[in-house]
């Protein structure tokens, strides 16, 4: 069967080479077909195939494979599962295959059913956010090499534009440079010549300097590893995926309001994966100075202006902002998904562009997914995903994350102590009262000069309602049917008084006799309240009425 993605082109999958019997073949296509009718990409076909590929291969290799899908027996899923449930990928191979399995409806009930319906625990992000020295790092490559191709661009385009009107002498040095350049951009190569033996070689090598790419027609073009250099810059600075950068247009510009001298781009950034109808936002990026966001706009205009214009020369219409001249022109574009080269001139960024990008730089690997990581938890907002994707993906399982909110974390905790601690029964429960501990209107006190709160004179100047929130208070059972009663009337006060008054006047006093209750036990705290004498109701009406203070 064949494969159509967005832009035409057809990609065929031979069901006939699947290591199964020519049932399952038939019956693994059709599931594979009535699936396919969504796609856009063909990337996702292959990544089903692939895994449709290696599960035949798995089934051929069982003692008695199935001839069809309806011989498939939840046995034969489990040992599956098994195989594949340990590893990142493994978990992605079971949930391709059973979306496409469960297109079959013989499959819709029974054990096999239910097998297909067991939850695949979700794939656990192996890339982690940059450390800053290494953000540092890949951000210096990625400046050095693009700011060196904005100056080479910058300086041919002066002496080609002066070269166009008329400023220089035609048989000088320069004159002759901007007739080349004028070449370059019109035709994206300069002169060349065909040698006896069949070679080609750059007409003027000498005049201009060597037959590199920079000495050549990158004087007005950037290279694929400059122009992967300016993606690694966009990808720190918006977030940005590398799929993005194959079909980005080239930005608009709106007026800005109140700033003469700032331009404000609209930027079409397109997200497939967030479905039919979602696929592009609009971003609004002002340049407003050296180290505003939209500068790096800027510069990526100037430095693609002239592969741009070629572009829509040789193909009218086109009008991506990530264009660059390659110099493989020999080489087969496989890639369907990706836009066509135009020319020499090629859009967007490959898979094999950042993996040379790495290496030519002495990376570890592609810098795209790591760098976009880091982005995101730098904003620490989701960046074109939605929310729950920024916080089960990007967030919680990055390290450098959960390093930085240790101390948040640590603060949120020892603020939650001194609450706990301001709110708590800081004293002792006892079983008889001490003839040396002097009486208080709610505990016995063992030692009053050495007060938390001292007083002037050096006694202790609390409230007698803080006397259960000092380490010197007892309490015994003669206190609880007190302090029972004293609970009940505060919390009765809370419909009685507006609520922010109560908060600051009493909700303490009322945690911290909550917190003795527990600690004394709810059996024999209401057991307590059977025997409240009115001395007590006296005394807790004055602590309430404020009158008796100290």
């Amino acid at each position: 069967m064949t494969v159509v993605n967005q832009a035409g082109h057809g990609k065929a999958f031979d069901f006939a080479v699947l290591e199964a019997r020519p049932a399952m073949q038939r019956s693994l296509a059709a599931v594979f077909a009535a699936h396919s009718r969504r796609w856009t990409a063909h990337r996702t076909a292959e990544s089903y195939w692939f895994h449709l590929v290696v599960f035949g291969r798995f089934l051929s290799e069982l003692e008695d494979p199935p001839e069809d899908l309806d011989s498939l027996t939840a046995t034969m899923l489990r040992r599956w599962r098994a195989r594949n449930i340990g590893s990142n990928n493994g978990r992605y191979a079971i949930q391709r295959t059973r979306t496409l399995l469960r297109r079959d409806p013989r499959l819709a009930a029974g054990p096999v059913a239910e097998e297909l319906a067991r939850r695949v625990p979700g794939r656990t992000p192996s890339k982690q956010s940059y450390e800053e020295d290494e953000r540092e790092r890949v951000i210096l490559a990625a400046r050095s090499q693009f700011r060196a191709a904005l100056m080479r661009i910058r300086d041919n385009t002066l002496l080609l534009e002066r070269w166009r009107a008329g400023d220089l002498a035609d048989r000088s040095r320069e004159g002759k440079l901007g007739r080349i350049l004028d070449h370059v951009a019109r035709t994206g190569d300069v002169p060349r010549h065909v040698m006896p033996s069949g070679q080609e070689h750059v007409t003027n090598r000498r005049l201009l300097g060597g037959a590199s790419p920079e000495h050549t027609w990158g004087r007005l073009f950037p290279t694929r590893s400059e122009l992967t250099a300016l993606a690694v810059l966009l990808t720190d600075r918006f977030g940005w995926n590398l799929s993005c950068y194959d079909r980005l247009p080239t930005p608009t510009t709106a007026p800005s309001a109140a700033e003469a001298t700032a331009v404000t781009y609209q930027v079409q950034v397109e997200k497939r994966r967030a479905g039919g109808g979602r696929w592009f936002s609009t971003e609004n990026i002002t340049d407003s100075g050296a180290d505003s966001p939209g500068r790096l706009i800027t510069q990526a205009l100037e430095a693609t202006a002239h592969a741009r214009t070629l572009a829509a020369v040789l193909a009218p219409g086109t009008d991506l902002l990530m264009t660059a001249r390659t110099g493989r022109l020999w080489r087969d574009h496989q890639e369907m998904d990706r836009p066509r080269p135009v020319g020499p001139l090629v859009f967007g960024i490959s898979g094999n562009d950042a993996s040379y990008w790495a290496t030519l730089h002495k990376l570890g690997g592609s810098p795209f997914q790591r760098t976009r990581r880091t982005t995101v938890t730098r904003e620490g907002r989701p960046l074109q995903h939605t929310r729950g994707t920024h916080e089960s993906v990007y967030v919680l399982p990055d390290q450098r994350v959960q390093r930085a909110s240790q101390a948040v974390f640590e603060d949120g905790a020892q603020e939650a102590l001194a609450k706990t601690r301001e709110t708590a029964f800081a004293g002792r429960l006892a079983d008889t009262p001490a003839p040396s501990h002097q009486q208080t209107a709610t505990a016995d006190c063992e030692d009053e000069t050495s007060s938390p709160w001292p007083g002037p004179d050096g006694g202790c100047a609390a409230d007698f309602l803080l006397c259960l929130g000092c380490t010197n208070a007892h309490v015994h059972p003669g206190h609880h049917p007190r302090l029972a009663h004293l609970r009940q009337q505060v919390e009765s006060l809370r419909s009685a008084l507006p609520e922010h008054s109560w908060d600051q006047g009493w909700r303490n006093h009322y945690l911290r006799l909550d917190d003795l209750r527990d600690k004394v036990g709810p059996a024999a705290w209401n057991a307590a309240l059977t025997r409240v004498s009115d001395t007590d109701r006296t005394v807790v009406d004055l602590l309430l009425k404020k009158d008796l203070t100290s």
